[in-house]
């Protein structure tokens, strides 16, 4: 599954408890169509501690959320839309559905 989210994208969360955030994605699982943001999801796990330097105890920890309840967030024109592959001479580059602009 080939998806139009990428690490390091900004991205917005259009549903769940979470609805309305923005946050930077992670990581991205496009096997599973699944994306982690930073900050967002946020579940909490008991560590074992792991040598001096990695304390054990209970921490927060982004979770991965479905790539459907998320949507990018264009940096030309800072709106939530969509985006589409598209030639550009011998390159594909992703343009943003709203302002048509490309997409890093």
């Amino acid at each position: 599954m080939r998806l139009s989210i990428r690490k390091g994208d900004l991205v917005e969360v259009i549903s769940g408890d979470d609805k309305g955030r923005q946050g930077k994605v992670i990581e991205v699982d496009a096997r599973k169509g699944r994306v982690k943001i930073d900050g967002i999801n946020m579940v909490k796990r008991h560590e074992r501690a792991s040598g001096a330097r990695k304390p054990g105890g209970i921490i927060d920890k982004p979770a991965f959320m479905d790539r459907s309840n998320v949507m990018f967030v264009c940096p030309r024109c800072s709106r939530p839309s969509r985006v589409h592959l598209e030639r550009r001479g011998d390159r594909r580059v992703r343009v943003c559905k709203s302002c048509g602009g490309e997409v890093g």
